[in-house]
């Protein structure tokens, strides 16, 4: 993981961004010893939210999600870095690669999303 995509990540923490006139984005993110389930030792918390702060979409390992079944008798794997894909979406998987990357889903995510809504 690149210390330079990490720090820029890191900086992010607290920001709050207007996207347009109904729309912003929040960013929350931080170091965090690593362990089996944030094994990048990062938090992190990437939203989109309503004018009414209400969160319609966003990138964070908080807790942990089920991935898709692929089958009868597949083994369960916990993963905790997802997506939620709108406000009513309990999240799927994310493959977390580098924060710079992360970032960069994040904010084709949030065009992807306006996109539909205009």
């Amino acid at each position: 993981m690149s210390e330079s995509t990490l720090d820029y990540l890191l900086d992010l923490d607290g920001q709050i961004i207007a996207v347009n006139e109904n729309y912003f984005v929040k960013f929350k993110a931080s170091r965090v010893e690593p362990t089996k389930w944030k094994p990048h030792g990062i938090s992190y918390s990437l939203t989109l939210h309503d004018r009414y702060n209400k969160r319609v979409m966003g990138f964070d390992n908080a807790h942990a999600v089920d991935p898709p079944r692929k089958g009868y008798g597949c083994r369960k794997v916990v993963e905790y870095d997802h997506k939620h894909r709108h406000h009513l979406d309990k999240g799927v998987p994310y493959e977390f690669t580098d924060p710079g990357q992360l970032v960069a889903d994040f904010w084709a995510a949030v065009d992807e999303y306006l996109e539909k809504k205009s």
